[in-house]
């Protein structure tokens, strides 16, 4: 007999039969795809990627991934609860669909199965996959944090030298390439939780000090999203600015980007340090360090990070009015240099 925790069986995990559930009620108006499958000590999981919206191969595409690192739980619930609301606003909402005539969303919700199933950081094989790509920073990386080769048993393993990229990394790099590389223009975010008392969007490089080619479309888009949403509290930056690390994914995708494409990445790291500070308790719990535990305050987080979704939604709509171009996009990439990088030497 299998037991049960939470009422979903042993041999899975809450999240993922709530992926499994979502798609079953959105297969009429989704693509659904099993791009793989995961071990984890005997079990096996599929990795789902799901679309929904243009299939014009041109459409601007948003791409929505969670669950890389398996602990941070919060991250695939905010993916997970915006594909239920669209599809519940699909029902009704025809500025919605209007709008999905135009654009395409791309969703993995649960990068890393295994890792969320056995609830640790790195995948079944303890390899952190955030810090899997091979190639190494351009500087200093935080010891440890910034990724390792040590061995397994130590946090921010990156895997052996040498060796090819763990199945989890290369299958949400295979999407990326496949799903918004090929595209004119693309975003994606990746929701993580854990880092500082504030949510922060970081963008590459994470390896290097130096900027991305497309550092006046990132400055353009926070412009945007402070008129829009003038009171949100997202920390805007290169993760550059806060520590450097090896292997970073988003790095590695971005520099796989070729022109005339336009690809912008963005981290959504949830700062797991401010539900620490109202509830220290919960530190004694290991998804506690990364997860709110409370109701009241899991349903504030899904509530308060709908507008960033639907405001990246938007920007891929509208694009052609507000990508910087000619001269206009030189005077942006002079602005976002001062703004980023000269201020902070």
């Amino acid at each position: 007999m299998t037991r049960t925790v939470n009422s979903v069986p042993e041999t899975s995990f809450a999240e993922y039969e709530d992926l499994k559930s979502i798609l079953d009620a959105g297969s009429r108006r989704m693509t659904i795809e099993i791009v793989g499958e995961v071990h984890a000590e005997g079990r096996r999981f599929a990795v789902h990627v799901a679309t929904l919206g243009s299939t014009d191969p041109l459409a601007p595409t948003i791409g929505l991934f969670a669950g890389i690192h398996g602990l941070e739980r919060i991250g695939t619930q905010l993916v997970l609860d915006y594909m239920r609301v669209l599809l519940c606003r699909l029902e009704w909402d025809e500025l919605l669909y209007t709008q999905l005539q135009r654009i395409r969303f791309v969703f993995m919700p649960i990068v890393n199965p295994g890792g969320m199933w056995a609830m640790r950081r790195s995948n079944p094989n303890g390899v952190d996959l955030m810090r899997n790509a091979p190639h190494n920073a351009e500087g200093r990386v935080p010891f440890l944090a910034g990724g390792q080769r040590i061995g397994p048993w130590l946090p921010w393993y990156r895997g052996r030298g040498g060796a090819p990229m763990e199945l989890e990394a290369a299958l949400m790099l295979r999407v990326v390439e496949e799903q918004l590389l090929s595209r004119p223009l693309s975003f994606a975010l990746d929701c993580h939780s854990g880092y500082g008392f504030r949510d922060s969007l970081w963008f590459p490089y994470a390896k290097s000090t130096r900027h991305i080619e497309h550092l006046p479309e990132m400055f353009a888009l926070k412009g945007m999203l402070e008129g829009a949403h003038p009171h949100h509290r997202y920390l805007f930056e290169p993760q550059s600015l806060q520590y450097l690390s090896h292997g970073d994914l988003w790095d590695y995708a971005y520099d796989r980007a070729r022109a005339p494409a336009i690809f912008l990445p963005l981290t959504l790291e949830l700062g797991s340090w401010l539900w620490i500070r109202k509830n220290p308790l919960q530190v004694l719990k290991r998804e506690g360090i990364f997860n709110p535990v409370k109701a009241h305050r899991t349903e504030r987080v899904l509530r308060r990070h709908t507008d960033l979704l639907d405001f990246l939604a938007r920007a891929a709509y509208a694009a052609p009015g507000w990508l910087p171009q000619g001269a206009e996009r030189q005077q942006t990439m002079t602005r976002a240099i001062e703004h980023w990088y000269r201020r902070r030497h």
